[in-house]
């Protein structure tokens, strides 16, 4: 029986083309969003894929979601944490506000979702968990202490997640996408974004199906000896 595996923010970007292509590898996808009903149901239309509505950063509403999925079709074996927000200002004008809002959702929902999957997971001794990070939590960035943080800080959970998962048949990796042609990248004003490309080696932004090429990789059986690691899919303009 195909396995369930569930997206956050799978329904526009790199979280679209990850539902798409874990569809297309024979898994059954479950795509969630927080705030946009009108491209919700237009993906579900145009692709079939079950969509269902939730805050990933209330873990009352991560923990009801969850178990709305698995009475709907069956357990989650593969949780992909895609959902992410942005709210940039240098730190000495960042509100608390500004700061509290991307960490909720980005590193919050993070552990709000993993903590609401791991103990089925533990229970059926199989799990992958694929967690999005970005280039900006490796390498910093200009204006996003908040983001970066979030980001850096699913780098570590993920590897502390790993080691505490491993004797259970779980895995836990990263992938930590550079500049990728979605609608937030779209919003960065064209000449700074044309010397982000200028940036890096291979000339060009990344397309979200090649970040979801790498996400169902690690989602699927052959992973199984991939633990606690992060893939950085970047074109080179940051290595580590």
């Amino acid at each position: 029986m195909s396995r369930i595996a569930l997206v956050t923010g799978g329904i526009e970007g790199i979280g679209a083309a990850t539902s798409e292509a874990l569809a297309a590898a024979g898994f059954r996808p479950v795509a969630t969003y927080a705030h946009n009903d009108a491209a919700a149901e237009a993906f579900g239309a145009r692709t079939g894929i079950p969509v269902r509505k939730w805050d990933v950063g209330s873990l009352e509403a991560c923990q009801a979601g969850v178990a709305a999925v698995e009475a709907d079709f069956g357990p989650i074996d593969v949780l992909v944490n895609n959902a992410g927000v942005t709210a940039d200002a240098t730190l000495h004008k960042m509100t608390a506000e500004q700061w509290h809002r991307v960490l909720s959702t980005n590193l919050t929902g993070c552990f709000n979702m993993c903590r609401s999957v791991i103990e089925g997971m533990r229970a059926r001794n199989f799990g992958r968990i694929v967690n999005v990070s970005s280039i900006n939590g490796q390498s910093g960035q200009f204006g996003q202490t908040n983001y970066a943080a979030s980001k850096a800080g699913i780098i570590g959970f993920s590897k502390s997640l790993a080691l505490e998962s491993a004797s259970r048949g779980i895995t836990v990796n990263v992938v930590a996408p550079g500049y990728v042609d979605t609608a937030m990248v779209a919003h960065v004003p064209a000449p700074i974004l044309a010397k982000i490309v200028e940036g890096i080696p291979v000339g060009r932004l990344g397309r979200p199906a090649e970040i979801a090429h790498a996400i169902v990789f690690l989602a699927g059986e052959m992973a199984g000896y991939i633990t606690g690691s992060t893939l950085t899919i970047n074109g080179g303009r940051y290595l580590t």
